[in-house]
């Protein structure tokens, strides 16, 4: 049995859709198109792969048993096309979180890792969809579950991260802080909370009940709003550069230091070569700068690592 690629293809978009209409729209094609694709491939294979109801779109069984190969041979066929034209395209990276600027992590290692095409997404479900209908091939950034089903990731890197603050916070001349000392004051935050995972589940772990938020017009404008309010703080990295604003300062966090987790994010199945040597590259340099090294007894995460690279007995 011989498949047509472009009708495995149309079965893999609109599997990941469940949207007939916006499935074709990813491809450039008629929905009607698409909808002949996938018929004619179910006649083909003499089974359904799509159950059509009044409540939308979903996978059969047999859908769901085709789905994960389905992924690879389209995969491999644009693999197979790169190969003949004798030149792989750059691999697409895009990243995302706006204020903990993971363009600093990437850059580490890109020159190590082949051409890359950088980009920027606005938050985790934006570049899950660009993963999932390939317009990219990798990610980076924070994850949080739940993750889509087709993707894999990979732990890169954890970020100690300093409180923010006002020079006329009442707390801002200590040396350094516990979370539990910031119970009084504003967390301030460069969006809707509910969207910053991070910074919503801080909030809940050392019970920050005084918290706001702010429109994300950069990283200079939001922190020029917290220097400009002594009962606000936030949180950044320890080794961001701050703006040169006056008011204000970084203090470490200290019992626990809260540390920011860094991840690579690609779909099950692309067989870009480049996913590999960023991998790759990705690792030797979480080895030789110590990036993975995490002590629970003094550290905190959301969620706690599960990579084995990771080792205790972190300096803070």
């Amino acid at each position: 049995m011989d498949l047509d690629v472009a009708h495995v293809r149309a079965f893999v978009r609109a599997a990941e859709e469940l949207h007939f209409g916006r499935a074709a729209g990813t491809l450039a094609i008629s929905q009607q198109g698409l909808s002949k694709r996938i018929a004619r491939l179910e006649s083909l294979l003499g089974t359904q792969l799509f159950q059509r109801d009044g409540n939308g779109v979903r996978l059969t069984q047999a859908g769901q048993r085709f789905l994960p190969p389905a992924r690879q041979t389209v995969a491999a066929a644009d693999a197979a096309v790169a190969a003949a034209v004798g030149k792989e395209r750059p691999l697409r990276v895009d990243v995302w979180g706006h204020l903990y600027a993971p363009m600093r992590t990437l850059a580490h290692v890109a020159g190590r890792a082949g051409e890359l095409v950088l980009g920027h997404g606005r938050d985790l479900p934006s570049v899950t969809d660009a993963l999932m209908h390939g317009d990219i091939d990798a990610a980076f950034g924070r994850i949080h579950p739940p993750l889509h089903a087709g993707l894999a990731h990979r732990l890169i890197r954890l970020e100690p991260v300093d409180a923010v603050l006002s020079t006329d916070h009442p707390l801002a001349a200590e040396p350094a802080l516990q979370p539990d000392q910031l119970r009084g004051s504003v967390l301030w935050a460069p969006g809707a909370l509910d969207r910053l995972d991070f910074l919503h589940q801080f909030a809940d772990r050392f019970d920050i009940r005084d918290r706001a938020g702010s429109v994300n017009l950069g990283l200079t404008h939001f922190l020029a709003e917290v220097a400009n309010a002594p009962q606000r703080f936030s949180l950044l990295p320890a080794d961001v550069p701050l703006p040169e604003l006056p008011g204000l300062r970084s203090v470490p966090l200290v019992n626990p230091t809260p540390l920011y987790a860094w991840s690579l994010l690609w779909r099950v199945g692309n067989a870009h070569p480049g996913l590999k040597s960023l991998t790759a590259a990705c690792a030797a340099e979480a080895g030789q700068s110590r990036w993975l090294e995490y002590d629970p007894t003094r550290d905190w995460l959301p969620e706690p690592p599960t990579n084995r690279l990771l080792t205790r007995g972190k300096q803070h």
